[in-house]
This record gives structure tokens, C-alpha cells and sequence, in this order.
């Protein structure tokens, strides 16, 4: 059989042949600067997806090098993505510091002292290890600004918004040359990012791992193209394999962005303990929490929910939480305290049974989806 072709709208938009994005998955709070890294962008993009830098981990210095890295490998399109939160958006960009980096270990001493107190106390009943971690004052979830100027000079093809709304920034991408996708977790969001002038939207649904929202997948991705319209619509949320992208496609969506099954890939950039944890968990094993970010994500249940549940405090605002709970999970992880880390990760872990390279996920994915759609359906379903 030669080789499969499976297009829609979005694969001319895009430029690629297959309507398959990998998710611009940021890092976990330990172990990586990123869950998508160069590899996997360039895996998904010659497999003929488009994949998509995770890029809230590095510095706007450290992206520029990543763009480049990814040119000198691939010349087919590919996309980074960004978290602008609005505050910090309206704020402008943060001062970088001159480059220091900042030993975390003084930046939780700024903790409100309820916090700080507690995370003492845990270091010490349970014995852990100093915190050695640093900061990076220049990130680019501090300086949006800059980083999105970055894309612009580096003719990205793709700029995706992993959290906020992009519409500020529409008028300069377009004229650059440079589509922009925004993801949104409810349809008044979707009709937001779409009315904004952003090319296209992803719907996530509530199955969705990392930063997701309330809405579950069957019941927002019709919603939300209907609210977006004309805007094309992609699906996230509990997406894994040809099924799910024929299910996105059922519910009028162009094309799929998806996460957890790319982020346990053989190029995905968890770690291999928090690939196995993937690899184990079923679906009732995820659990959506404020914990890691102050903003409400999915992760794979584990110690760390019961002992912060166990606390009595509330979650610090973003991103200052997301630093709070790095500093216990870098305790954690140094003593080898496995059971109290894992990654994010969406409900559809439980269907993710093997460690595979990226090109062959999203190929079985294609197969699979090409299968349903030209033998399955005409063999088990009349219609007259």
C-alpha cells in the first residue's frame, strides 16, 4: 500500500500533510526544560504533522537558539508556543536581571510565611535534601513581550498561545507572515481568540493534561466550533490515537493538537520516570489540581496531592505557586521520592501501553484514522 493520504483544510493552511499537531508542551517542575523539545518538533514535522516548541521553560535567549536548532534539522513548518498571562501580558515585560540566575532557595524565602513555614516543615519531617534549583529571571512567560519578537524575527510559522489570548499581538504576526492559534477550554474563550483575529482555535477538553478547564472534550468541541465559526477549530483533550482524531473530525474540527501520547514518546521531553508513570496509570489516575501552577492543570495522581491537600493553604497566583511547588518537587525528586512525582498528563494515559518514537504515533495514528474512515464505517454502518 503506498503511502496514505489523509488532509483537510488545515493541512493547506499549514503547509503539511497530515492535520496532526503535537502539543507545545511547557516543562513539568522537575527534570526538563521542556516537554516538547527540539527532537520532538522535528520528529512530528518530518512524520508530516507540524510540531510545536513547548517554550515556557526557557529563557527569550534560549528560544531564539531552539528556532535555529529546529531550522538547521527541518525545513518543513513547525510552531512555538507561548504562556501569556494577561497580568504579566498588561504589565510588560519583566527586567531579566542581566541573565543571573537566582537560586531558588531565596526566592521561596519571599513566600508568604505561611508557605514558606510549611515547606520547612516538610523538608524536615521528611528529611529532604536542600533545594539547589535555579531561576531564570529572563524566561519567556516574564518577558512575552520580547519572546513574541523573537518569533516574529525568526519567521516562525505557527505562533501558538498555550494560555492567554493572543489577539494583542495579531496585527504583527500577520505581518510577518506567521499564522497564530490560540487554545481555549470553554466557548466564550474560543469565540474570544476567534473574534480576536487569531488563524485558529484549539478546543481542550476537561481530559486534557496540564492547564485545562471544566468542559469535557464531546461536549465542547462541536460548542465551540459553532462559537468560533468561521475560524477553524482543532481538538485536544483525550486524543491518543485514529479514533479520537475521526472523533475530532465527527465534531467538525479541522485537525487534532495533542499532548500526553507525544509527551510519552521516545523524543518527549519528561523524564523516564515520569514517561513510566504514563505508562502505569489508567483513567482514574489523573486528578485536576492548582497545585503546580495556581492555574487548574492535570497530572497523574501521586503523594505530593494528599500532603498538599493536607496542608490547609491556598495556592499562591500564577506563577509564583508554580515556583512554590518546584522547590518541593526538586526535594522530592533529589531524595528519590518517586512516589511524590509525576508528570501532567491527560485522562488518556490510560490508553498509552508503549514508549514509542514520534514519527510512528502519529503514522499509526493515520492508519488508524484512514482505516475507520474508508473500511470500518462502510462495513459496520448503513446509511441510505
Amino acid at each position: 500500500m503506498g503511502k496514505r493520504v489523509l488532509r483537510t483544510k488545515l493541512c493547506d493552511m499549514l503547509g503539511i500533510e497530515y492535520p496532526i499537531l503535537s502539543a507545545g508542551m511547557g516543562p513539568s517542575l522537575v527534570g526538563e526544560s521542556t516537554g516538547a523539545p527540539v527532537e520532538l518538533v522535528v520528529a512530528v514535522s518530518e512524520a508530516g504533522g507540524l510540531g510545536v516548541l513547548g517554550a515556557a521553560g526557557y529563557t527569550v535567549e534560549e528560544l531564539r537558539e531552539k528556532i535555529r536548532e529546529i531550522k538547521k534539522l527541518t525545513d518543513r513548518p513547525f510552531g512555538v508556543d507561548l504562556l501569556l498571562p494577561g497580568q504579566i501580558v498588561r504589565a510588560g515585560d519583566q527586567d531579566a536581571g542581566g541573565g543571573r540566575e537566582i537560586p531558588l532557595a531565596e526566592l521561596v524565602k519571599a513566600l508568604p510565611k505561611e508557605h514558606y513555614d510549611w515547606l520547612m516543615k516538610v523538608k524536615e519531617e521528611m528529611n529532604l535534601p536542600d533545594i539547589e534549583a535555579t531561576y531564570k529571571p529572563g524566561s519567556t512567560v516574564m518577558r512575552p513581550h520580547a519572546a513574541i519578537q523573537v518569533c516574529i524575527e525568526e519567521k516562525v510559522p505557527l505562533f501558538c498561545s498555550g494560555l492567554g489570548n493572543p489577539g494583542f499581538m495579531v496585527k504583527d504576526a500577520h505581518a510577518a507572515g506567521m499564522k497564530v492559534l490560540g487554545i481555549a477550554g470553554n466557548t466564550r474563550n474560543a469565540r474570544r481568540i476567534a473574534r480576536a483575529g487569531a488563524d485558529l482555535v484549539v478546543a481542550q477538553g476537561h481530559e486534557g493534561g496540564g492547564h485545562t478547564g471544566r468542559i469535557g472534550s464531546m461536549a465542547l468541541w462541536p460548542q465551540a466550533v459553532d462559537e468560533a465559526a468561521p475560524t477553524p477549530v482543532l481538538a485536544a483533550g483525550g486524543i491518543g490515537d485514529g479514533r479520537g482524531l475521526v472523533a475530532a473530525f465527527a465534531a467538525g474540527c479541522v485537525g487534532v493538537w495533542v499532548g500526553t501520547r507525544f509527551l510519552a514518546s521516545a523524543e518527549g521531553g519528561a523524564m523516564d520516570i515520569q514517561k513510566e508513570a504514563i505508562l502505569k496509570a489508567r483513567d482514574e489516575d489523573t486528578r485536576r489540581t492548582l497545585l503546580y501552577t495556581g492555574k487548574t492543570s492535570r497530572a497523574i495522581f501521586n503523594k505530593f496531592h494528599t500532603l498538599w491537600d493536607s496542608s490547609g493553604l491556598e495556592p499562591l497566583p500564577f506563577p509564583t505557586q508554580a515556583l512554590f511547588a518546584s522547590a518541593i518537587v526538586e526535594m522530592f525528586n533529589k531524595a528519590r521520592k518517586k512516589e511524590y512525582i509525576a508528570p501532567f498528563s491527560g485522562q488518556v494515559a490510560g490508553l498509552i501501553k508503549e514508549i514509542k518514537p514520534a514519527a510512528r504515533i502519529l503514522q499509526d495514528m493515520v492508519e488508524e484514522a484512514a482505516d475507520i474512515l474508508t473500511k470500518r464505517f462502510p462495513a459496520g454502518i448503513v446509511v441510505k
